[in-house]
């Protein structure tokens, strides 16, 4: 883990993204620029055709269960434990503390930071070590790929999120979903690249699902996303092939970054973390050619790079 990670959680929440601002101060057209800011796979799931019901009819119930099927069956979820589909992860990280009463929350740092904001808003206290009510494992961490063993899932609420874990699917720890307590999410948006379609999923004991649809209220995915994601899950012929080619594509990106004098700091096969001399300037540098790139407030010294599509490649090494 990066040497000069945060001692307070509890930093004001950052993402990737934002390239509306960077429009607005690098100049250019949204159509100009490429955006690596995200670790959202470039290449995403080809849509299949949707039928008028998909958008005019509440989604019904045949639906939702196909897609968590799918999701059962890709994911290997063990009997004791329940998906349950929701309008992405995020809506799911918002809600989780409110599974307990509030009390102290384990998270390491750096980390994804809506963990820690959902907790302190619900009234927890975040801290960094020692022990607590509650813990939060990004498995695979974002930003820097670190990988947690089912040991270490030691709290009576305990948070996974596995959100990049579809690279590497043989070191999931879906198998403790069914311990009680074991909230495990995924995302859809990331390894399918199509984070605007807002779907994401829990995995957990019967009750602990119960409670999180009660929190989500009735029909929360779309007809389109139910459709869309039932399809994706099952296509794994398609996720194999993909696998393969993000594998191909992230040790590209790290070959080009050491040739320009960046030092691998971690990340996974959808995103690439670097020590480089100074973040900013990189970033800037990298801007003014319309790439946009991702820093953290915490550190002056890494940087995030997502992976290009296949036209995006030479323009991100004349950018560099």
């Amino acid at each position: 883990m990066p040497n000069d990670a945060p001692t307070d959680t509890r930093t004001p929440r950052d993402h990737g993204g934002g390239l509306d601002a960077a429009i607005a101060r690098y100049g250019g057209a949204r159509a100009d620029w490429l955006d690596l800011s995200t670790g959202i796979n470039p290449t995403p799931y080809p849509l299949p055709a949707l039928v008028a019901s998909d958008w005019t009819a509440l989604p019904d119930h045949a639906a939702q269960e196909a897609l968590v099927q799918a999701a059962r069956d890709l994911w290997q979820v063990p009997d004791g434990a329940e998906v349950l589909a929701a309008p992405g992860a995020s809506a799911l990280i918002a809600r989780i503390p409110a599974l307990a009463a509030p009390g102290r929350v384990r998270i390491a740092a750096p980390t994804y930071n809506e963990h820690a904001a959902s907790f302190a808003a619900q009234g927890w206290t975040v801290i960094g070590d020692g022990l607590a009510e509650a813990r939060v494992l990004v498995h695979p961490n974002n930003p820097d790929g670190r990988l947690w063993t089912a040991r270490e899932a030691d709290a009576p609420l305990t948070v996974i999120d596995e959100s990049f874990c579809d690279i590497c699917p043989g070191r999931s720890l879906v198998a403790l979903a069914a311990r009680p307590g074991v909230v495990m999410l995924k995302s859809f948006g990331k390894f399918w690249g199509l984070a605007g379609l807002r779907l994401g999923f829990a995995i957990a004991a019967p009750d602990t699902i119960a409670r999180l649809s009660d929190l989500l209220g009735p029909w929360p995915v779309s007809g389109p996303a139910l459709r869309v994601g039932a399809l994706a899950l099952r296509d794994t012929g398609w996720a194999e092939t993909t696998r393969a080619r993000l594998a191909r594509d992230a040790a590209r990106m790290d070959a080009l970054a050491i040739r320009r004098g960046a030092k691998v700091a971690g990340g996974t096969d959808l995103f690439r973390l670097y020590r480089v001399d100074d973040a900013a300037a990189w970033r800037d540098r990298l801007a003014r050619h319309h790439v946009w790139s991702r820093i953290f407030p915490y550190s002056q010294n890494l940087l995030r790079l997502g992976l290009p599509p296949a036209e995006g490649w030479a323009r991100l090494e004349a950018a560099l």
